[in-house]
């Protein structure tokens, strides 16, 4: 069978072989409806780049990447540079890819395990809501990191790793913890119920509140917005000021913001509110991000494990390629960490 050129994608597309090499290396003027109908041309032929087998000589087909959803958390920031520099050391290339809230990590998975003939792919962040047939698609082995999966209703006939911690039960002790110090209005502020992330944590919150026979208020569950980052300090600000500008903002005497970067941005919030932290209102945040211990006040967050996952994140993903070891699914511990940004509520 005859190797299939650019020449022939254009001629099946009907389009110009410089529109071909526009829609392959993501130029932004070409039509999108023209773009998905030469990349799926090119999925149905199996064709690969000439630009990316060139690259793929130069770094003999030992290439991982990296696909990351929600790049602005600084949450990802070490995990990635961990991540890079075991890639290094063990002479892989890496190929960082920023996946868009629009976009599915799969399907650009599947895109650039085409162009650079991938060894392995880890997934951080983002939505674990794929299907298996079409994880079945991929042809390497992946990682799902930091995103909340329920291992149970997911083990099947298609093999992964996954590495997090337990979102639901580090979100109750979070809540807990609040309820101890006599908080009973306590606000979170959360991504909607469709983010698996966002959904787990938001049971933790709620659990806590069952188990004492406490009714969670809808008023004081307050979703992030959808059209910017869920995990935003942006985010975490116009989230938390709405909530302070409603009639339910009186009665609020802690808020519970599920990732620092969320906490961070509301705490401006409560402050131009006029309110002091923790005097009126404690926040306490999740993730364990450094800008939360040089914060004023010091946030009071869930600490995640970062660089031990980060490490065996990329280290089990390379046995598991070199097959001196099978997909693993490992749930880390988080540490709630108490500082100066909670404290109890006034009598």
């Amino acid at each position: 069978m005859a190797e299939i050129t650019i020449k022939d994608i254009a001629k099946k597309c009907g389009v110009g072989i410089s529109t071909v090499s526009r829609a392959i290396n993501n130029h932004p003027d070409i039509n999108p409806e023209t773009r998905k109908k030469i990349m799926e041309v090119i999925e149905e032929t199996g064709f690969i780049p000439n630009n990316s087998a060139r690259n793929l000589k130069r770094t003999d087909a030992k290439c991982i990447a990296v696909l990351v959803k929600g790049i602005t958390n600084p949450f990802f920031s070490n995990m990635i540079q961990i991540i890079e520099e075991e890639t290094q050391r063990n002479k892989y290339a890496l190929v960082l890819r920023h996946v868009e809230a629009h976009e599915d990590e799969v399907d650009v998975a599947l895109e650039l395990e085409k162009e650079k003939r991938l060894r392995g792919i880890v997934f951080l962040g983002g939505r674990f809501v794929h299907s298996e047939e079409k994880l079945a698609k991929l042809n390497v082995p992946f990682i799902f990191s930091t995103i909340g999966v329920d291992i149970t209703d997911r083990i099947g006939r298609v093999e992964f790793s996954n590495i997090a911690v337990d979102d639901k039960l580090e979100s109750k002790k979070m809540t807990e913890y609040l309820l101890e110090l006599g908080h009973r209005n306590v606000a979170i502020i959360v991504e909607k119920p469709q983010q698996p992330v966002g959904r787990l944590r938001m049971e933790g919150y709620e659990e806590a509140y069952a188990e004492r026979g406490l009714v969670v208020s809808k008023d004081m569950i307050c979703y992030v917005q959808d059209d910017i980052d869920s995990y935003s300090m942006e985010n975490g600000y116009l989230t938390a000021k709405k909530l302070m500008e409603s009639e339910v903002g009186a009665k609020v005497t802690a808020i519970y913001a599920t990732s620092d970067s969320l906490a961070i941005g509301a705490c401006r919030a409560v402050l131009e509110a006029g309110k002091k932290i923790p005097e009126d209102i404690s926040v306490a945040g999740y993730d364990g991000i450094e800008l939360g211990e040089y914060y004023n006040p010091k946030l009071t967050t869930i600490k995640q494990p970062v660089e031990e996952m980060a490490k065996k994140t990329i280290r089990l993903l390379l046995d598991v390629i070199a097959e001196r070891q099978e997909h693993q699914q490992i749930i880390f511990p988080a540490e709630l960490i108490v500082r100066e940004s909670t404290g109890q509520p006034r009598t």
